[in-house]
């Protein structure tokens, strides 16, 4: 849960995840500095400083690219979920190597003139009427400041400050940043570039991502296919249809989608958002008797949505009925907190 579920506080798992990102990016980087005379032998290519500024910006880049991954994956196949329970430090982590990169490129090419080196960067190129020759710096600067404004708000303590979906909205800023980066690529280095090889990889990086997306957006379209044409009980379907310790998720004509659990011979429904960061409570599952979100691990119980003490999260709750063999959700929300008798049905 908020707190006492495992996977929120410190312990092995997470501490691995932070250890492997560390490594895998200081693996990365190191190969990119030690490969980068073969990779780019001219003569300027060759300077240590252009090898780091590569170096941190491609693994950036890269990073960020894998970030956006994990959502669409995470819904596409539910293996991928562990991967989401830290991405905030996957994120934050990130941001700092876009620092690094900054700070290299600053330093080698603004930092000996004669005037400030952020004023050396911002007017050494003012063709900003042209598509070829824009000012590419300018780009990878807005994507860096989304992204220290990310990872500024990454703690809870901005989460209960700006409200769920405020701080939700800010954070979806992401893709901007994405996009932002990819024709910082795309007008900066790889127009420098002779070789087909950068440019394939950074639209790989970028197709790739939309393409996810586009996938997970097909399989949410599958739920909301179901939508009630009415303000009438939305059918839920078979109480079979409903599996031990998880969910089905339906989606009323307004509002919210709902998620019907299943706790042995008893369903109750809840609002699929969790109060935490707006996640989807529907694909998590029953942990310990307490329905768990699966992006941070924060629990609910199923009969009236709130969180066990001391915590004082609550979501909506739902009526269900039984009709002709079927389950049947009320769409209209109870108020958070308010406790709902489950619905008895026949053992899984």
């Amino acid at each position: 849960m908020s707190y006492g579920f495992k996977l929120v506080q410190w312990n092995r798992y997470k501490i691995g995840y932070d250890i492997a990102l560390l490594v895998l990016a200081g693996a990365y980087i190191t190969a990119f500095i030690q490969l980068g005379p073969m990779l780019w032998p001219g003569d300027q290519a060759v300077d240590p400083e252009i090898h780091d500024m590569r170096a941190f910006g491609s693994c950036a880049f890269l990073m960020l690219t894998l970030i956006l991954c994990i959502g669409p994956l995470a819904r596409l196949d539910p293996r991928f979920l562990p991967f989401l329970y830290n991405r905030r430090h996957f994120g934050v982590m990130t941001c700092g190597m876009a620092l690094v990169h900054a700070y290299f490129v600053i330093d080698w090419y603004h930092y000996h003139g004669k005037i400030g080196p952020l004023l050396s960067l911002l007017a050494s190129n003012p063709r900003y009427l042209s598509f070829s020759a824009f000012p590419f710096e300018v780009l990878g600067i807005a994507a860096l400041l989304i992204m220290l404004v990310m990872a500024a708000t990454s703690h809870d303590l901005w989460l209960a400050v700006l409200k769920p979906p405020v701080w939700k909205a800010i954070h979806m800023l992401v893709y901007l940043a994405y996009g932002l980066l990819v024709m910082h690529v795309m007008l900066g280095a790889v127009q420098s570039e002779k070789s087909p090889i950068l440019p394939t990889l950074v639209l790989a990086c970028f197709v790739t991502v939309a393409t996810l997306h586009i996938l997970a957006a097909w399989r949410e379209q599958e739920t909301d296919a179901g939508k009630a044409p009415d303000a009438g009980w939305l059918d839920v379907g078979p109480a079979e249809g409903v599996p031990d310790g998880a969910a089905v998720i339906v989606a009323p004509a307004q509002g919210e989608r709902i998620a019907v659990f299943r706790n042995g011979d008893r369903l109750s429904a809840l609002s699929n958002v969790c109060e935490h960061q707006n996640g989807p409570l529907g694909e998590g599952r029953i942990i310990d008797g307490c329905i768990t979100c699966p992006w941070h691990g924060y629990q609910y119980r199923a009969e009236d949505g709130c969180s066990p003490p001391p915590f004082q999260e609550k979501v909506s709750t739902f009526r269900l009925r039984l009709a002709q063999g079927r389950v049947q959700v009320d769409p209209h929300p109870l108020p958070p907190g308010t406790f709902v008798e489950p619905l008895m049905v026949g053992a899984p």
